[in-house]
């Protein structure tokens, strides 16, 4: 059993996300466009689980493979798209800080939408601190059951999302 735990903001997070990147960045050598730290902990002050969600948004999407191939030696390996359409997903190296790895190609809608969340939480800490209070509701209520958990706070996460989509319209 893996229970959802979420921590007060790390400080540390955002150095933790750097290495990680650095690495990746490395043995990719410009084959991406963007590698986001996207997620809970990429907001300032956002408590959340103490895990890293990083997505690399590809140059080419036909570089999936040579990316696959790129990673592996960092002890990354390519699980497909775990059903979510537009995110290829990595399970991670165990000798690491706990993160999630996303490649994206360059027309991801998936990665469009964790970047606009993550923005939008940023730009405003009142709608970060609801969305802290409700993940430490449902983790208290949910905590052993993660598809619930996610499942309970899924209205919150499609309300920012149209709230992020409406200011970028003006």
């Amino acid at each position: 059993m893996n229970p959802v735990i979420i921590e007060d903001y790390n400080p540390l997070w955002p150095e933790r996300f750097e290495s990680i990147r650095s690495e990746i960045a490395a043995a990719l050598d410009g084959l991406f466009a963007a590698i986001e730290h996207v997620g809970s902990i990429a907001v300032p002050r956002l408590a959340a689980k103490p895990v890293i969600d990083v997505d690399v948004l590809l140059k080419e999407a036909d570089d999936l493979p040579l990316v696959i191939q790129k990673l592996a030696p960092l002890g990354y390996r390519h699980q497909g798209n775990l059903g979510i359409a537009g995110r290829e997903a990595f399970r991670t190296p165990t000798d690491t800080f706990p993160h999630h790895l996303y490649v994206c190609p360059p027309d991801s809608e998936e990665y469009q939408r964790h970047i606009a969340f993550r923005d939008y939480l940023r730009g405003y800490p009142l709608v970060a601190a609801d969305y802290a209070a409700l993940k430490r509701e449902l983790a208290v209520k949910y905590g052993a059951d993660r598809e619930e958990y996610a499942r309970a706070k899924s209205h919150f996460v499609m309300e920012v999302l149209l709230r992020a989509t409406r200011s970028k319209v003006r």
